[in-house]
């Protein structure tokens, strides 16, 4: 999978980025590691949200400080979540990565749990983030060859084999004597020439032949790395990853990858069948499978309804709608069941329910959701409107009077949080409540929603 940039992103996971490096510039880490963690669960090829991580993790430990004695305590406590992490790297690599990166909020520059958090990259097919780490890693430790040989490695896969040779000159700095320092060396040059076009100076780093053979891998790895931009590169990635499929067919993250490449050629169909195989494979228990199933099938939705209204087909388009409605709902409702302790899917669930006007199983929904620590916030919150939907006022206020007290920075969430205790109060009859409420949002945000409108009407009565 290719890093993506921030700018790719919708405008609230950007907002929310700019918010946590506010957080940090302001020193807390707590609350920006919380923002960047949701961040990177949603999209965890992010690698400027996964960079701000570290850096928050690492202030905080610098601030906390501790000795030696107390980071192997830490260590030895944190032993059943590392069995448990490694463990998940096979089956449930993104999972993995996330339980990883608790392990690194307690000590980032830990070498088992950084060891651990590029094995999980690896396996998830996240090449960026597996370099990423090893260079920070490299920071701490700017001697360890073996890393150096980890990040080569990953570079080259990458298709980058300027960096790969970089890594592969300061090993054979370090050990000038050592055989296989000196053969890599010379490989990554043979590589690093033919990337470059450079004929000329095959004869100094070895045989013609291997030189060309090496060059060939290179361009293919490297075309995997990027963006597919024509379809002739595609229609080359698929077969190369049929044949890696046909070599290893019990390698879930193939048929993933295989997938990944039918959907940029909107060959739906294809991608499906290939996430089916994979989650056949994986036993059937691989939550972002599934998910990554329903993103195609969504995508398809949307793709038969543009074609439709594209074609004045009005009627059927609206149909086609109707029927990408109640899959939507219906799978999220065999995903809860599927995976009963997901309490993402259970959140996601009881907003498409709340959405239906269903309010009392949107209700069932949001307290469960509220146990899982990134969507407590905002399962509250959609708590109090099934209760207020329901005409239970007093009810919605306790679940917003929750919610804002665990949150004091005025970000969206509480805006919305505090705006909806206004409208409550409103309808509770108490006026001068509620507009201490709109006076709290309109005193940072004057623009949202009509809290203007709202505060400056009271005030002219």
């Amino acid at each position: 999978m290719a890093e993506v940039k921030l700018d790719e992103l919708p405008r609230k996971t950007r907002e929310l980025f700019d918010k946590a490096a506010a957080a940090l510039e302001r020193g807390n880490e707590d609350y920006a590691m919380d923002m960047l963690t949701a961040i990177l669960d949603q999209e965890p090829r992010l690698l400027q949200a996964r960079k701000l991580l570290r850096a928050a993790q690492i202030k905080k430990a610098r601030t906390k400080g501790g000795s030696a004695t107390a980071r192997m305590l830490s260590s030895l406590t944190s032993l059943p979540a590392v069995l448990m992490a490694s463990a998940q790297i096979s089956k449930n690599p993104l999972q993995a990565l996330s339980r990883i990166e608790k392990l690194m909020a307690k000590d980032p520059t830990n070498r088992q749990y950084g060891t651990l958090l590029v094995k999980a990259a690896e396996a998830a097919g996240l090449r960026e983030v597996g370099i990423q780490t090893l260079e920070m890693m490299l920071e701490n430790a700017p001697d360890d060859v073996e890393l150096m040989y980890w990040a080569a490695r990953l570079h080259d896969e990458d298709g980058d084999t300027r960096g790969a040779r970089a890594f592969y000159e300061k090993i054979a700095e370090l050990r000038p004597n050592d055989p296989r320092a000196i053969k890599a060396l010379k490989d990554a040059q043979a590589r690093d020439t033919m990337r470059q076009g450079r004929w000329e100076e095959v004869g100094q780093v070895g045989d013609f032949r291997k030189v060309i053979k090496d060059t060939d891998q290179a361009e293919m790895l490297e075309k995997q790395a990027k963006a597919v931009k024509t379809t002739d590169d595609a229609a080359q990635l698929i077969e190369d990853l049929k044949s890696k499929i046909e070599r290893e067919p019990g390698n879930v993250n193939f048929r993933r990858a295989l997938a990944d490449h039918y959907l940029r050629l909107d060959r739906f169909d294809e991608a499906l069948a290939a996430l089916k195989e994979a989650d056949a494979i994986s036993g059937g228990g691989d939550p972002q499978i599934d998910r990554a199933m329903n993103a195609v099938t969504l995508r398809k939705f949307d793709a038969e309804i543009k074609a439709l209204r594209e074609a004045g087909r009005t009627a059927e388009a609206d149909a086609k709608a109707a029927e990408k409605d109640r899959f939507m709902v219906e799978d999220a409702a065999r995903r809860v069941a599927r995976y009963p302790n997901d309490l993402q899917f259970k959140y996601e669930y009881g907003v498409l329910l709340f959405e239906h006007g269903q309010f009392t199983e949107a209700i069932s929904q949001f307290q469960q959701a509220q146990r899982n620590p990134q969507r407590r916030l905002r399962a509250l919150y959609y708590l109090a409107l099934c209760f207020e939907q329901k005409g239970q006022f007093d009810i919605a206020v306790e679940q917003l009077q929750k919610a804002a007290s665990e949150i004091s920075l005025m970000d969206d969430t509480r805006k919305d949080i505090v705006y909806e205790l206004g409208l409550l109060h409103e309808k509770m009859g108490q006026p001068e409540k509620a507009l201490e409420f709109f006076k709290e949002i309109y005193a940072v945000d004057i623009s949202y929603r009509d809290v203007a409108k709202k505060v400056e009407q009271r005030r002219a009565v």
